[in-house]
């Protein structure tokens, strides 16, 4: 399934995309008023989806405006240089190596919609960085990687958006991902059933229309179920949270000389079998 919340002129509502269309699901009666609560019921939420399905409304996806498929995740957690090349990236940078996986948070503050404008804000160092998220479903607290595939609810297109020359203020990076607009994701959630193996799917990052990332998850340096166990030793992912699982090189501040991102560029971002987003940046007084 595709999972979406949109609206169309009236307010948020969670619906069910179905090729060109999209099939209001709150009209039709889901006993659900937020995508957090779907996720929490788990394989009853989708046996409600199916049925309400059946008869409910549709409408065109283009006469609708997509939001970020989930509310406002607990956590939203994102782990650096997670991809061989990446890491050689960070190596010229002069980022230190480090001995465990390496984490940090983007505020959930910074989320927005699969189509919603980038605002660089104070930055002059605006970077793109396309992951994999993943949505937790059920709760994981010191789960296996063997058991963590079950904790997933489904997964998403993330845009990293980074202010490199903030990203440093402090050593957890969080500083430099956690400005407003600069978490757009989307388009939905596809369910963890659709998608099967997380680990084999090309992500790519086009600027303007050139390329700039092309790369594969089979590429992660710790897969996702890693992640998920590594996590989950120390605190508990709760339903709803965000897990982004790296991104591959090709950024602005890797190229040489570094590129960074200006206002009217144009960002999209595409994972196979998931979906494309695609952000203009804007500044806000623009």
């Amino acid at each position: 399934m595709k999972l979406a919340r949109f609206d169309k002129g009236d307010g948020p509502r969670l619906g069910l995309v179905d090729g060109e269309k999209i099939i209001d699901l709150t009209s039709g009666g889901l006993p659900f008023g937020t995508m957090t609560a779907l996720i929490a019921a788990g394989d009853d939420g989708l046996k409600a989806v199916g049925a309400v399905a059946q008869a409910a409304p549709a409408v065109q996806l283009g006469e609708v405006r997509l939001l970020a498929p989930i509310e406002r995740p607990g956590k939203y957690l994102a782990i650096g240089m997670n991809y061989a090349k990446h890491l050689e990236e960070a190596d010229r940078l002069g980022v230190a190596r480090a001995r465990h996986q390496t984490w940090f948070n983007k505020q959930t503050t910074c989320i927005a919609g699969p189509y919603d404008d980038i605002d660089p804000g104070v930055t002059e160092k605006l970077d793109y960085e396309v992951e994999l998220a993943a949505v937790i479903g059920r709760p994981a607290k010191q789960v296996s990687e063997r058991d963590a595939a079950g904790h997933v609810f489904g997964y998403l297109v993330a845009n990293d958006v980074s202010a490199r020359d903030w990203q440093f203020h402090t050593p957890t990076f969080t500083m430099g991902k956690s400005f407003d607009t600069h978490g757009p994701i989307g388009p939905w959630i596809v369910t963890a059933d659709e998608i099967g193996d997380p680990h084999d799917l090309r992500l790519r990052t086009w600027v303007n229309g050139e390329l700039r990332q092309d790369n594969t998850t089979a590429n992660m340096i710790h897969n996702l179920w890693a992640q998920i166990a590594y996590l989950s030793t120390a605190f508990t992912l709760e339903t709803g949270d965000l897990i982004a699982t790296g991104t591959p090189e090709g950024v602005g501040v890797g190229r040489e000389p570094p590129v960074f991102l200006q206002p009217g560029d144009v960002v999209r971002c595409e994972i196979e079998g998931i979906g494309t987003i695609e952000n203009r940046v804007v500044r806000a007084a623009d």
